[in-house]
């Protein structure tokens, strides 16, 4: 088949997130099945030019519409991480992605609604006919609007539309002149049964559009759909999903074991895996020297996290006092977005920063997040709701034993040690229920007091979590059943 992903991340080339991990790996496993994808993104001023490949100017004529104007654009062609991308550069004064970051920017969904329309522009203006055309998150929910209202009757009549959900928490709600600027009429669109958001009566709800207008809609992880169509996780999209209920279902994300994988990551000194998991505590040992922190005969927990309110950002903090009062050591990797929550965890650094056995770093590093990983013996997600979440995958791929809420893809991939109802060889670390302190501290005292009086179970536990197969090979195939589902 031929697939084209339209989105606003692909790692390495321009990630902020898990959504970046997804494209890419995605991308990769439909590439590796034999199928043709191409990637079109915008040309972000803050892209990873040193993660691009051969890049290029391909097209050199794109006018796209925009209100009363048409904007010139330039595409550019490259090899990201061996994927073929397209990224377009507008030139106006608007500066749509010069802002030295990719969110964040009070005309986010003007920014993206026109990247929506250039995509499809450039699709057309190509020739380009993919079978399929894969949107991810609000800033492409406008994309299968656009195809179906616009751009079919100019001629881009063969490709049909997969449109995922990963985080339902931003939802692109946004006034009606985005859709004039697309070209689109409001009076026609914003009504309950179309993009009228559910909260605000007269808004647009991009995201909304998106689950309207695609052919199928998925999110990340089937206990996420459940939650966010029958709960209050869906955020008043409930009964949209419910009216789409035919089309709509949850596949769980994979992880890119090309990237993730302590038998053959670059960034650890000591590889390791099944068969030589006593590798694993020469990079503790590393992980220990190079944030200056004591050895000594403790677990280390972790956090490698956004450090926001849904990522459980209270309950990070008290996990860190927790921790701490239980012989043990701990290492944070995150940053915040918020100014009050960034300022509490520097507070918090600083309170910290002369104890020997703590490290809080406040920012992210992809080099020291592989060698966390590699050096800890548990991380800690306390999620208020995680759509799939890629940490606690990676982590159990390491030997790092997972302490989760029990929410989204958190539940679909940890098993608790002790009240699963699973075998023990499929139980692989500690789940809790409430979103409270106290609820946190069970999980966290079981997992550090099977670490220190039990250690051959607790290995034992590392071992199941290292041979979970969270790889994009089932989700692959998944999604090209989806495909050819709307293909036919």
């Amino acid at each position: 088949m031929y697939i084209v992903m339209v989105a606003s991340e692909c790692a390495p080339v321009a990630k902020a997130g898990g959504l970046g991990d997804v494209v890419q790996g995605l991308s990769h496993e439909l590439a590796i099945r034999g199928n043709a994808v191409e990637i079109i993104l915008p040309k972000y001023d803050a892209i990873r030019y040193d993660k691009l490949w051969d890049l290029q100017k391909t097209y050199s004529d794109l006018w796209v519409p925009f209100h009363d104007q048409w904007i010139h654009c330039d595409v550019y062609f490259g090899f990201g991480h061996g994927l073929k991308c397209f990224l377009i550069e507008p030139h106006s004064n608007h500066n749509f992605f010069a802002r030295g970051q990719l969110y964040g920017d009070g005309d986010d969904s003007e920014r993206f609604g026109f990247f929506s329309r250039a995509a499809l522009e450039f699709l057309l203006k190509s020739g380009k006919q993919p079978d399929i055309i894969h949107c991810h998150d609000w800033q492409t929910g406008l994309v299968p609007v656009l195809l179906y209202e616009t751009y079919q009757g100019l001629g881009l009549s063969h490709p049909r539309v997969c449109y995922t959900l990963h985080n339902v928490g931003h939802q692109g709600v946004t006034g009606e002149h985005v859709l004039r600027q697309a070209g689109l009429s409001p009076q026609a669109l914003i009504t309950p049964e179309r993009l009228m958001d559910q909260g605000q009566a007269g808004a647009v709800n991009l995201m909304k559009g998106g689950i309207v207008y695609s052919n199928f809609v998925t999110t990340v992880s089937p206990r996420y759909a459940g939650e966010i169509r029958y709960t209050d996780l869906g955020h008043g999209l409930q009964h949209i999903l419910g009216v789409h209920g035919e089309k709509f279902g949850g596949v769980l994300n994979g992880l890119d074991y090309n990237v993730w994988n302590p038998e053959t990551d670059e960034h650890i000194p000591h590889r390791y895996g099944l068969d030589a998991l006593a590798e694993k505590f020469k990079n503790k040992e590393a992980l220990r020297h190079r944030l200056l922190m004591r050895d000594e005969f403790k677990p280390i927990i972790s956090v490698v996290s956004r450090l926001d309110r849904q990522k459980g950002s209270a309950l990070i903090k008290h996990a860190v006092h927790y921790a701490l009062s239980n012989h043990c050591q701990f290492v944070l990797l995150g940053a915040a977005s918020e100014a009050a929550i960034n300022a509490e965890f520097w507070a918090l650094k600083h309170q910290l920063n002369d104890h020997p056995d703590c490290h809080l770093e406040i920012g992210y590093d992809e080099e020291l997040a592989h060698l966390i990983y590699a050096g800890s013996d548990m991380i800690v997600i306390p999620s208020i709701y995680e759509p799939c979440g890629l940490t606690q995958m990676i982590a159990m791929k390491y030997g790092v034993v997972p302490i989760v809420r029990n929410t989204g893809g958190l539940a679909d991939t940890v098993h608790d040690a002790n009240y699963s109802d699973k075998e023990f060889r499929d139980r692989n670390g500690y789940v809790f229920q409430d979103y409270t302190e106290g609820a946190l501290e069970s999980a966290m005292g079981r997992a550090i007091g099977l670490w220190h009086r039990f250690p051959d179970y607790f290995r034992q536990l590392r071992l199941n979590g290292m041979r979970c197969d969270y790889s994009w090979n089932h989700p692959g195939e998944h999604y090209l059943n989806i495909y050819r589902h709307i293909a036919a």
